[in-house]
């Protein structure tokens, strides 16, 4: 069979059908680890992008390996729980667009799987003056880009949504809603099972030699494969690296630190409640978040996180830190937003001055009514000028081993709820790329 097979391919015979002969070679071959495409990272983007590339080529061989030993343990298993509804991004950007597009199906999606979520609604308030033009700003690009059912609310009406909220006007999204992404990310784990594709978990990619077993023709150690997709999340760059790539751009990790309502006071909020972004400024601001368990987070800061898994102040790896604070981009950030940054730690420590950020919009929230909550480590893609990549990088690269890879270096935020529209332009990448 592997003879006739290698004849085959050396003849002008249809990729379908080669696919086809080869996945009948490989159900005998699977405990010897034999695969068509391995996807690197067991998150929701890595498992979004394997559940779909199952379904559009189930000819295929398939594995996902992570890391960790559980999957979504990382910037899947640790967020907000949002799911956004495309008010922010640049009309006709390809975030808005799958973002819109995500919303619909990680609603219809988790329909067919019984998966708890809540349509609670999202309130966006200006609670200054100056604040008002962006908020239109926000509200126009909101139409522009598809976002349904979005209507302006006075001071009085804001007041009939959220009954503690003071503010002089806001944007009522109320299609914005909750879920544990957690739970959606393992479910799509679940589906790729289903369909036939194998999970590895406690798999460690050895970045170190991932250049040294393309090279022998086997991508991963012990795994033998034709074509690999890597998620890496905030190891991303560095995956990319290892296999001949740029080093730019560069994984930068923000911590982002939430505080808690207490249980007896979660009847101050009833759905998410958000800020006007201020334009200059990298990062969005505190906001309420109510949780599908019932809490209620508020915050987050963004603080540089001293380790790609630093979910507490004192988590420090020198070598991620080395890589970060040595970064140029990283480097101009600091410099630019230094007087934002010491802040954002100050508020990070100082629970009263997280509070008075809080209270412009719940003045009668008091410091005694919260607690520290959970953080998360978010990867920002960077480029050398300092500048937060807002858009999807995929990167590859030329001759057998750079044709037989593909890096998702960055899917920004929203990735979450775009993570079905995601999942769709990978793997047309993937195709494209791979000739599958």
């Amino acid at each position: 069979m592997f003879r006739a097979l290698s004849a085959l391919l050396r003849r002008n015979v249809s990729p379908r059908r080669v696919s086809f002969l080869r996945h009948r070679v490989n159900r005998g071959l699977a405990t010897q680890g034999t695969y068509d495409v391995v996807i690197v990272g067991g998150g929701i983007i890595g498992l979004a992008s394997a559940r779909e590339l199952s379904l559009r080529e189930p000819m295929l061989k398939l594995a996902l390996v992570e890391k960790e030993k559980e999957l979504s343990v990382h910037q899947s298993g640790k967020n907000s729980g949002v799911i956004h509804c495309g008010i922010y991004y640049t009309p006709g950007s390809l975030k808005a667009k799958l973002c819109v597009e995500g919303l619909e199906l990680a609603y219809k999606y988790c329909d067919e799987k019984n998966i708890p979520y809540k349509r609670c609604g999202k309130i966006i308030v200006a609670v200054e003056e100056r604040e008002l033009p962006q908020l239109e700003k926000l509200y126009q690009r909101g139409l522009e880009n598809g976002v349904k059912d979005l209507k302006i609310l006075n001071s009085e009406e804001i007041k009939e949504v959220e009954p503690y909220c003071k503010g002089l006007s806001a944007i009522l999204s109320p299609n914005t809603g909750i879920v544990d992404w957690a739970e959606v990310a393992k479910s799509y784990g679940a589906d790729f099972k289903e369909a036939g594709g194998d999970i590895y978990t406690g798999f460690e990619t050895l970045p170190a030699v991932l250049k040294a077993t393309f090279l022998r023709k086997k991508i991963l150690t012990p795994l033998s494969c034709r074509y690999v997709v890597t998620c890496g999340g905030l190891y991303s760059d560095r995956l990319a690296e290892k296999s001949g790539c740029s080093k730019d751009p560069r994984i930068v990790p923000f911590r982002g630190e939430y505080l808690k309502l207490k249980e007896d006071k979660s009847y101050l909020v009833n759905g998410n409640i958000y800020p006007v972004p201020d334009p200059n400024f990298p990062f969005l601001g505190v906001h309420f978040t109510p949780r599908i368990d019932g809490s209620v987070w508020l915050g987050p800061n963004a603080v540089l996180a001293f380790a790609r898994e630093g979910y507490k102040l004192l988590n420090v790896n020198i070598v991620d830190l080395i890589d970060a604070i040595g970064y140029r981009g990283l480097r101009k950030l600091m410099f630019q937003y230094f007087t934002f940054g010491v802040g954002e730690y100050y508020r990070g420590i100082i629970i009263s001055a997280q509070v008075r950020q809080l209270q412009r919009y719940i003045p009668s929230l008091k410091v005694q009514d919260v607690e520290r909550g959970p953080a998360g480590v978010r990867a920002q893609a960077m480029d050398r000028e300092g500048n937060l990549v807002d858009d999807f990088v995929f990167d590859g690269g030329t001759g057998d081993i750079g044709s037989r890879v593909l890096h998702v270096r960055n899917a920004p935020s929203p990735g979450a709820t775009s993570s079905l529209a995601i999942a769709k332009m990978v793997v047309e990448k993937v195709q494209e790329r791979f000739h599958l």
